[in-house]
């Protein structure tokens, strides 16, 4: 008799806001750390840019790339490992880490291989990592420094990016399935033909600089095939990403 059984599938997790709440104190963080980067790039020389400067760079940058580090770098021409390095710069990491229990049992659960995707980078995400005590349940660590494509930086929610991974990993886009608390990451996947879960809990602010307030009720959009609050959830919806 044929064999019916549908392939494992491959997990992509995303880190920030996903698997943690980076909300709770670590993005404030890495936020201040930003602004005064930025307020010295932009700056004269001597006096630093005005906050408002800085807002206006850090959205509008935001809109335009997907990443305010992408607009840096083509526009200030910065380095983005010098800028990683030093926004990333946050100290004793478990004064800062809010997580909920059980993920190892979780992830142990979910049928199917698991890569972390993050456009975190590898030293920030590798320490995330090891205070949530989840390394062993990832085949693979992709953090932003391997995300180049054609010699440039191409983050999420680039499709370049995804389509490179997705070769790399000898996988299928239908076999994969992201799960993300950023609806445009999600977006992206899904045009490609990934399925998608977003993560709603750890959500604050629908902007970078934290001066959009999300809207009450988050509605599912059509590029979503599940939304739950907690990863948690992921084995009782697993029905519907099949």
């Amino acid at each position: 008799m044929p064999n019916h059984t549908l392939p494992s599938p491959v997990w992509l997790f995303d880190l920030d806001n996903t698997l943690h709440d980076a909300s709770h104190a670590i993005f404030p963080a890495i936020s201040a750390n930003m602004n005064t980067y930025i307020a010295r790039v932009l700056g004269d020389g001597s006096t630093p840019a005005t906050q408002a400067q800085v807002d206006a760079a850090r959205l509008g940058y935001w809109r335009r790339y997907g990443a305010t580090l992408l607009g840096m770098i083509r526009h200030h021409g910065v380095s983005a490992a010098d800028f990683l390095h030093v926004t990333h710069d946050l100290g004793a990491l478990d004064k800062l880490m809010r997580a909920e229990k059980g993920l190892g049992t979780l992830l142990r659960r979910l049928p199917g291989r698991k890569i972390l995707l993050t456009n975190a980078p590898t030293r920030y995400s590798t320490d995330v990592m090891r205070h949530l005590g989840l390394s062993r349940h990832f085949a693979h660590h992709v953090a932003i420094e391997h995300m180049h494509v054609h010699r440039r930086l191409r983050p999420k929610p680039s499709s370049l990016m995804l389509r490179r991974l997705l070769r790399k990993h000898g996988v299928a886009a239908r076999r994969c399935i992201l799960v993300e608390d950023t609806l445009a990451n999600l977006k992206s996947a899904s045009r490609l033909g990934l399925r998608t879960v977003w993560v709603t809990q750890y959500l604050r602010m629908s902007d970078p600089i934290g001066k959009a307030p999300l809207p009450r009720t988050l509605k599912r959009p059509r590029y979503v095939d599940v939304k739950v609050k907690s990863v948690r959830q992921l084995p009782a919806r697993l029905h519907r990403l099949r």
